[in-house]
């Protein structure tokens, strides 16, 4: 199976089969440290899978799969400081995991408000559905922390279709004017839902955006956790030396999803087979396995056991939301200050739909 990034111009550690490639260094960690990555990758592709089943079951709403990036994700968080601000897109969920925040982060694609607020306390902003939107924000933080004179930075993902939005350029723009503090992780899965790249942008790359607002742009190959995790460590530490100047950078991940883009999407309509399975054959996780058995830092009974850990972790987090108590009336309190007649009706109208055939019967749609 053909690389499909064999001649892109991309920072990479590992080869497509895992390893190290002759001319680069890994990142100088601890071996616990890394297969801490390998650990963290396997309980996201874990979680992904049971999401994906639990929403086709209607037991949360749409969902959108990382299957494919977990390298990017925990790769780079991994590099940052536990202070660190991430803001996400609605893909990161490596990021998620990395910080330990799953079974807090799961009520939140039950429709139950703690699966914001909980993150939080792990310096993770809340799930951002709006495309670009949180882009702003991050940067207002990143202002905060340098105003501050506090020593954290903000590492803010979003997708490539982010970069049509007027937010993308209005928060790079600020961030290089006012030198903040803030990391844009621009996650290019080659498709913004159903649109290619090649249609999102005349640019050769998205990296090379970053020359327009006075920063650097990096290209890492998405898929390689060890890539992602020196690079991202890089552009944090520049970011916060108060003597190193520009302090923001744009990293673009290069990489692909295997799923659809949420699981009310088709991909089989605009994609196709080949195409999927040349990207698979550089699998983050295999490629990380790969890494770690060659160079004796886990055996087949450590890959054996993290992969039970893998299903423990994400079944305790399902568990822990088995009595959660979701009030479907909530839905409405916040929609306007002063709720609208029309909108009193509507409430009541569900309440007694519910009322009269049970709230399982009505979650189910009959």
């Amino acid at each position: 199976m053909t690389d499909p990034l064999a001649e892109a111009d991309v920072r990479r550690v590992l080869d497509a089969d895992g390893r190290v490639l002759p001319d680069a260094e890994p990142p100088d960690l601890s071996d616990d440290r890394l297969v801490a990555i390998y650990r963290d990758m396997r309980i996201t592709r874990h979680f992904d899978e049971r999401a994906v089943s639990l929403q086709r079951q209607g037991r949360i709403g749409t969902y959108a799969p990382c299957a494919g990036q977990e390298g990017s994700a925990v790769g780079s968080t991994h590099a940052l400081d536990e202070r660190d601000l991430i803001s996400y897109q609605y893909r990161e969920h490596g990021s998620i995991v990395t910080r330990d925040l799953l079974a807090e982060y799961l009520p939140y694609w039950l429709g139950h408000e703690s699966g914001t607020a909980a993150i939080l306390e792990g310096n993770v902003f809340p799930l951002q559905i709006d495309v670009a939107a949180h882009l702003p924000h991050a940067v207002g933080a990143a202002w905060a922390f340098d105003y501050r004179d506090d020593d954290r930075i903000v590492a803010c993902h979003f997708g490539d279709g982010a970069t049509s939005e007027g937010d993308f350029h209005e928060a790079l723009n600020v961030a290089g004017v006012f030198d903040l503090p803030t990391l844009f992780c621009c996650h290019n899965n080659g498709w913004a839902i159903s649109v290619p790249r090649s249609r999102q942008t005349a640019s050769d790359t998205f990296a090379e955006k970053a020359q327009a607002y006075g920063f650097d742009g990096i290209r890492v190959d998405g898929m390689d956790p060890l890539a992602s995790y020196a690079a991202t460590r890089e552009a944090a530490t520049r970011a916060r030396d108060p003597d190193a100047s520009p302090s923001p950078t744009l990293i673009e991940f290069v990489e692909y999803r295997y799923g659809a883009h949420t699981t009310a999407d088709d991909p089989t309509v605009y994609r196709d087979e080949d195409e999927l399975e040349r990207w698979r054959s550089i699998d983050p996780i295999d490629r990380m396995e790969t890494f770690l058995r060659e160079t004796g830092r886990i055996d087949a009974e450590g890959i054996e056991a993290i992969g039970a850990e893998a299903e423990d972790v994400v079944a305790e987090a399902i568990e822990a939301t088995a009595d959660l108590q979701v009030d479907p009336g909530e839905m409405f309190d916040h929609v306007y200050a002063e709720r609208p007649s029309t909108l009193d009706r509507q409430r009541e109208e569900l309440l007694e739909l519910i009322e009269k055939h049970g709230a399982d019967a009505f979650e189910q749609g009959e």
